[in-house]
């Protein structure tokens, strides 16, 4: 069993970062979020959780973004949010443009050594929303974009496409982020890896904070990898059900969790930070993730 997200590169930290926002007002501290979580568990009386082998009957995938409802796995999904960024945006108009979506305004990121500043960060162009991650007078500029603004979903799935420069210093995740601000009720990543690796899904235990560790236990056990790097276009896909969590890269099933599975709302959010336990970004170090389009469901059957 994994007792903290080493695998991850993280101690001690969520992805959502050193920063929680609740209702749009942020706190600095993980810890200011973890204060709130009740029953928190002795790491030795949280039962190991066996892994079960992966099945799939998604339906396949392709470059343009999908339309209407999808039934995969048994489960008919509907969409609530669909874009494919075809309107132009200069940096720092963003938002304006997109009124659907939000961003976190301001703050530390995971590591510490990154700087929320949508402002200076995102744009769109050639119908991609463009983060473009950089150090500019001290400051590592990174974005964390929520696409459908603070929307909670019981089950979702997110299918989004997108590609993202070999850079060092930097990552990126996609994940469900509980709409409580308690890390105890899960955290769902996919995709996630610093920018010059292949990416691994990863869904923390409900519950499962440590009572010394303060961090939470991640499923699946081992790594799973996806087949190849972030360099090219990748259509990733996370389906979250009560039975069961799947992370697909294009048609692949990378992984599949039945076990500690999230049960109460969580919001999307598309999270580019600084490499996490290895330092600030190395000098000049420069890079960009693409996001090409994405599509959030819920869950209707």
């Amino acid at each position: 069993m994994v007792s903290r997200r080493a695998f991850l590169g993280i101690v001690g930290a969520t992805s959502v970062g050193v920063l929680a926002v609740v209702g749009g007002v942020f706190h600095d501290r993980v810890e200011s979020v973890l204060g709130h979580v009740p029953d928190v568990l002795p790491d030795s009386e949280i039962p190991p959780v066996p892994e079960v082998p992966p099945t799939s009957d998604a339906p396949p995938v392709s470059d343009a973004m999908p339309s209407g409802a999808v039934v995969s796995n048994g489960t008919t999904w509907t969409p609530t949010l669909a874009e494919d960024f075809l309107r132009d945006a200069a940096t720092g108009d963003v938002l304006t443009a997109y009124p659907a979506m939000n961003a976190y305004p301001g703050g530390r990121d995971t590591s510490g050594h990154g700087t929320y500043a949508p402002e200076r960060v995102l744009s769109v162009h050639d119908s991609v929303l463009d983060f473009h991650l950089r150090t500019v007078d001290d400051r590592h500029l990174v974005a964390s974009v929520l696409p459908d603004d603070y929307r909670p979903h019981l089950y979702g799935r997110v299918q989004l496409r997108y590609r993202a420069s070999s850079a060092r210093g930097y990552k990126f995740v996609g994940l469900f982020w509980p709409s409580s601000d308690r890390w105890n009720d899960g955290e769902i990543d996919w995709p996630e890896g610093d920018l010059d690796a292949r990416t691994r899904p990863a869904s923390a235990i409900v519950g499962s904070i440590g009572f010394w560790t303060r961090t939470m236990r991640f499923l699946p056990d081992r790594e799973h990898f996806a087949p190849t790097d972030q360099t090219g276009f990748h259509v990733a896909t996370t389906e979250w059900t009560p039975d069961a969590i799947r992370f697909y890269w294009d048609d692949d099933l990378i992984a599949e969790v039945n076990a500690g599975i999230p049960t109460t709302p969580m919001r999307v959010t598309l999270q580019a930070e600084t490499w996490i336990g290895r330092g600030a970004p190395p000098e000049g170090a420069e890079g960009h993730i693409e996001i090409d389009w994405i599509v959030v469901y819920d869950r209707t059957a």
